[in-house]
């Protein structure tokens, strides 16, 4: 006995820390930019695209990656996000769902859609880990886009970031845009 502790109870500590430390670890390289372009599919048709963006490249300086828009920084939203990409997204990858320019495009107004409908359902919760309208300077900005980010705008209408800015880091599918999406779930 140490401390009056069962050596028994100081080891399975020890081992927790441990596995949360390495399930940690695990979570922050699956978000890295070289785990989401290490397949295939991201390598040849995403990355390309993203590295034409204001994500990648900008005056600022600034980079956003994969994870910065398509995982949320919660640890709850984040690990469901986490289960999806396991159940759907790997086995999608294993079977060559979109492992051809052909597939890939078949397939890209109907993977558009599903995260466009997931950034609407959070309220573009992930941009906001970034932008911030309470630090937006509208008096910097052209007038119309100063009037669609003022809170009037916003409680008016009830738009979110992806509601303008659809096509920020990948391109478009011809004539798609996030008003289809509305259209197609009935909103």
């Amino acid at each position: 006995m140490l401390l009056g502790l069962p050596v028994g109870a100081l080891i399975a500590f020890a081992l927790g820390v441990v596995a949360w430390i390495g399930f940690h670890a695990s979570l922050e390289a699956s978000n890295s930019l070289t785990f989401c372009t290490s397949c295939h599919e991201m390598a040849t048709f995403v990355y390309p695209e993203y590295q034409r963006s204001a994500h990648y490249r900008n005056v600022k300086g600034v980079r956003a990656v994969c994870a910065d828009c398509h995982v949320p920084a919660a640890l709850g939203p984040k690990l469901v996000r986490k289960v999806q990409a396991t159940l759907k997204e790997l086995p999608g990858h294993f079977l060559g769902v979109i492992d051809t320019r052909e597939k890939f495009e078949a397939r890209r107004s109907a993977m558009a859609m599903r995260v466009w409908a997931q950034m609407r359902a959070s309220d573009s919760r992930e941009c906001r880990g970034c932008h911030s309208y309470d630090a937006m300077a509208l008096d910097m900005q052209e007038r119309s886009a100063a009037k669609k980010h003022s809170p009037e705008w916003r409680e008016r209408f009830g738009d979110t970031c992806i509601d303008c800015h659809f096509g920020v880091a990948h391109e478009v599918p011809d004539g798609l845009t996030p008003a289809d999406l509305g259209a197609q779930t009935g909103s």
